[in-house]
């Protein structure tokens, strides 16, 4: 298991695309764009593989919940199995499942837990 992306939110899209790309070599992937959620992001490839996602939501004003900074953590669990039975397992457990297994409108399969404090980690493939 590996830690697959961390997300940021941000009002500056370009701006830190270009930052992240221009200073830590990363490479962007093209915007992807969701309009019925007024949502656009980038996912920035560095060497290592690990990637950073850049997100924006111009709907949400400044002081709001997830207007800008810490979005989420993913794990890349390796196949659709796993992140189904990772998920059932943290259910049975007791740990709060945000967001059932599906497929993302980026091509992720993913569901979306919260760790003890709160925080969104999500369990991809």
């Amino acid at each position: 298991m590996k830690i697959e992306h961390i997300a940021i939110w941000t009002n500056n899209l370009e701006e830190m695309k270009d930052f992240y790309t221009r200073f830590f070599h990363g490479k962007a992937n093209e915007k992807y764009v969701n309009p019925k959620k007024h949502f656009e992001s980038y996912f920035i490839q560095f060497e290592s593989g690990t990637r950073l996602e850049l997100m924006r939501r111009p709907d949400l004003a400044k002081g709001e919940e997830n207007a800008s900074g810490y979005a989420h953590m993913a794990f890349s669990l390796g196949s659709r199995q796993e992140v189904d039975e990772m998920t059932s397992r943290f259910e049975k457990e007791g740990y709060q499942v945000a967001g059932k297994p599906r497929v993302t409108g980026d091509g992720y399969y993913e569901s979306v837990i919260l760790d003890p404090d709160g925080n969104i980690v999500e369990l991809t493939v």
